[in-house]
Order: structure tokens, then sequence, then C-alpha cells
């Protein structure tokens, strides 16, 4: 809590002057006000306080026609993370072609899901002025990246990157017989599952998604590198202590195998996820290997879960050499926290 919060909510009493002792504090000239108050001035300002923190945390708002959101996340930038949120999104949809998937790119400042999606262009507006998200391969898709020409920089402050990622989970118009502002969201009609995309860090973003609408579940991308770790770690203690479930760990880029030789080698060590998943009694939910497919693919808006299924990169990405681990295993979790919260609110 910062200090003009702290004085505001703590300290505003002490300026209103009367009945106060000035101190010094530990002999400097900075002075401490103090003011007995009464037992009802007291219980006054217990209640102002109890108002006043009440604002600092939105209500969560579930996203209107979205069942279930899922959050990949990951301390560390460059960890692919958004190669993961859209194989797991086009994973999904695959998974069952009865269940309509969404993708949600909150990364303000390097939005990737356009590019990896091959999607260019402005969401169009419905006839109630929501924007309806950009559609390929079946996905449903929505981003900064679209809002923004290509190459220009988003160089904005905390505020206005908050502002932002409002605007991409809600949109508000006017209501123009009435002149009031009715706050409605991005027209994703009905999905199953809406996958988000989250920038690396801890932060304002991470804090405004998180606080603004219920999520399933999180999955943690991380490379097996120790500094990459580090920083994963951070990021699945940020979920536990925002009470959002985490489905799991994925080891991205696990090993290299040579295409001549077939010789592997774990460029950025052995394991490390899986060290910390035990560590913080995770479950792996399955190794993806740096291979020149699945980057090549990315880049060229054509991921791998689509384009090449049959491969061998393609079933290690959506884990069918396991019997569908990554997907049934998300989808099992997903299913026991569901079960979990209609057994809570039953109690």
């Amino acid at each position: 809590m910062g200090f003009w919060r702290r004085f505001l909510i703590f300290g505003w009493v002490s300026l209103r002057g009367g009945g106060g002792a000035c101190v010094p504090l530990g002999g400097s000239r900075v002075l401490v006000c103090r003011r007995q108050l009464s037992g009802a001035d007291n219980e006054t300002l217990k209640q102002r306080r109890m108002q006043i923190m009440s604002r600092g945390l939105p209500k969560q708002k579930p996203i209107e026609g979205v069942k279930q959101v899922i959050v990949v996340a990951s301390g560390k930038g460059g960890v692919g993370k958004s190669t993961t949120a859209v194989n797991l999104a086009l994973a999904l949809a695959a998974n069952d072609s009865s269940k309509a998937v969404g993708l949600l790119d909150v990364d303000v400042y390097g939005p990737s899901i356009p590019k990896m999606m091959n999607l260019k262009g402005s969401p169009e507006l419905s006839q109630s002025n929501l924007m309806r998200p950009l559609l390929n391969y079946g996905i449903a898709c929505m981003s900064m990246g679209f809002l923004v020409e290509e190459t220009a920089p988003v160089v904005w402050r905390g505020l206005m990157v908050m502002s932002a990622i409002e605007k991409l989970l809600r949109q508000r118009r006017t209501n123009r017989d009435h002149g009031t502002g009715e706050e409605q969201r991005v027209d994703w009609g009905q999905l199953n599952y809406l996958v988000v995309d989250m920038p690396p860090g801890t932060g304002d973003v991470q804090l405004s998604v998180t606080q603004n609408i219920p999520i399933s579940g999180a999955v943690i991308v991380s490379t097996p590198q120790d500094i990459a770790l580090m920083d994963a770690r951070k990021g699945a203690e940020m979920f536990r202590k925002v009470h959002v479930p985490i489905l799991g760990l994925v080891q991205n880029m696990s090993v290299f195998q040579c295409p001549k030789c077939k010789q592997r080698t774990h460029i950025f060590g052995a394991d490390g996820a899986r060290r910390l998943a035990r560590t913080l009694d995770l479950d792996v939910l399955g190794d993806i290997p740096l291979h020149l497919n699945i980057r090549e693919t990315s880049d060229t808006g054509q991921p791998i879960v689509f384009s090449q299924p049959e491969s061998d990169e393609g079933q290690l990405v959506t884990f069918k050499t396991t019997s569908n681990y990554w997907r049934v295993s998300i989808l099992l979790r997903l299913e026991k926290i569901r079960k979990s919260i209609i057994q809570e609110k039953t109690v």
C-alpha cells in the first residue's frame, strides 16, 4: 500500500484539526498529529476504511457467453508461451468439434496472436457497437495487434494498459436514448473455452485479468533453463495468491534432436520444469521439443497442430503420443474445478 493511500485511509482525521497533539517523530522535524477518537468516530473511520478498500478490488464478472477461461502464462518472455497458447486453443477445438474456442491476446506491448493465427485487419462492429473477434482455423481471436499498426510500438503507462485490457474484455457503449454508459463486452458469441495469452511478468495486466473475470485455470510455460524457471515460479506463486487454480506446467524447448545424426541435446538443461513441478506440487502437462517445424509454422501463421497434426512434432505438441494427455488432463482438471465450485456453493 503506497504512502498516499495509507494517508488517505488512515491519516485523514489528523488534518481536520482540534483536540490533537503534535509529537516529534524520532527527534526529526516530522510531526505526527494525534487525535483521540470517540467510539462513534472510531466506528465511522472503520466503515470509511472498508468502503475505500473495497473500491480497490473490482468484482469479478464472467464474460458473457464464455463458459471457461484458461490463461497461459509465464514469468519470463521468449519461452514459447504464445506458441503454446495458440496450439492449445487449436488442440481443444480438435479434441471436440462441437466445442467453440476463442483466443484472447492480452500482451499489449508485444501481441503475437495476429501473426501466429495469420490474421490482419480491424475487428468489425456489430449493430450493437460491439467488436467482433476475427476468425481463422475455427478460432475466434481478439488482440491489441488488431487495433494498432503492425510496426507501431505501444508506449503506454500502466493505467492506459489496464484500460486497454478492460476494452478487450468488455466494451463500453453509450445508450443514445438516455445518454448513459452501459457496460458491454466484446461479442465473443457462445464459447466453451477462451484461451488467454498473457504477457510475461506478474504486473498490471495479470492483476487486471485475474481480478476482473473468473478464471478456470492457468497453464504455466517454461523452458528447463534455471533463469526461466525462477520467473516461472514467481508466476505460479502469483496465481496462487489470487486464488487461480494452476492446471500444470508445460516444459517447452525441452530437447533438440539433430535432424541428421538424431543425437538429442538438452540445450536449455534437462527436466528443469519437472523439478519445479515437484517443488510446487504441480503436474507436468508435457514436453514440447525445440524443433524447426514448430518455429516455421508459427512464423508463417500456420500453427503445427492445424497444418501438420500427424507429424511427430504436431503429435508432441498435442501429446497424442501419450493418449492426448495434455488435452485430456486439462479437461479433467477443469471438470474437477467446476464440481468443487458447485459443491462450495451448495454447502
